[in-house]
C-alpha cells in the first residue's frame, strides 16, 4: 500500500554496553594471548630448538612449548570472543562459548584427577625431578626449574611456615 510506512525494528537483541565490554576484555585477552605465544617462539628460537630437534626428549616440559600451547589458545579463544562480539556473530558466540565450557571442564577434571591421583602424581614427579637433577647440566631450563624449587620450595624457611 502506497500510503503505509513500513518501520524496520532494531534486531539487536545485546545491549551496546555489553557488546563492548566483552569486545574490550577479549581484546586483552588476545592481545596476552599473541604476547605469551611470542615469548613462546623467542624461547625456541634462542635454545635453537628449530634447528637441533633431536634435544627435544620430553617436549611436554619445555616450558617455551608450554607457552606456545597456552598462547595459541588463548589467542584463539580471544579472537573468537572478540570478534564474534563486535560483530554479533552467534556462530562465533556460540564457538567462544563452547570454548570456555571446554576450558572449565579440563580445569575442574584436572583437579578433581589431582585430588584423586595425587600419590600417583607425586611418586611420578619425584623420579622426575630426580632425573632432571641427573641431566642437570644439559638443559638451562631444567637448571633454572632445579635451582627455583631449591630456592622457594625447598628451603628451611619453607618448612617452618608450614609448621
Amino acid at each position: 500500500m502506497p500510503g503505509i510506512r513500513k518501520y524496520r525494528r532494531d534486531t539487536s537483541e545485546v545491549s551496546c554496553c555489553l557488546k563492548y565490554v566483552i569486545f574490550g576484555v577479549n581484546v586483552l585477552f588476545w592481545f596476552l594471548g599473541l604476547i605469551i605465544l611470542a615469548v613462546g617462539v623467542w624461547a625456541w628460537t634462542e635454545k635453537d630448538t628449530f634447528n637441533n630437534l633431536s634435544r627435544l626428549t620430553s617436549i611436554a616440559l619445555d616450558p617455551a612449548f608450554l607457552l606456545i600451547c597456552i598462547g595459541t589458545i588463548t589467542f584463539i579463544i580471544g579472537f573468537t570472543g572478540c570478534v564474534g562480539a563486535l560483530r554479533e556473530n552467534t556462530c562465533l558466540l556460540a564457538c567462544y562459548a563452547v570454548f570456555l565450557a571446554l576450558l572449565l571442564l579440563a580445569e575442574m577434571t584436572t583437579g578433581i584427577l589431582f585430588f584423586v591421583f595425587k600419590d600417583w602424581i607425586k611418586l611420578h614427579v619425584t623420579t622426575g625431578f630426580q632425573t632432571y637433577i641427573t641431566h642437570y647440566r644439559e638443559d638451562p631450563d631444567q637448571q633454572n626449574l632445579i635451582d627455583w624449587i631449591q630456592e622457594d620450595w625447598v628451603s628451611v624457611d619453607f618448612f617452618n611456615k608450614l609448621q
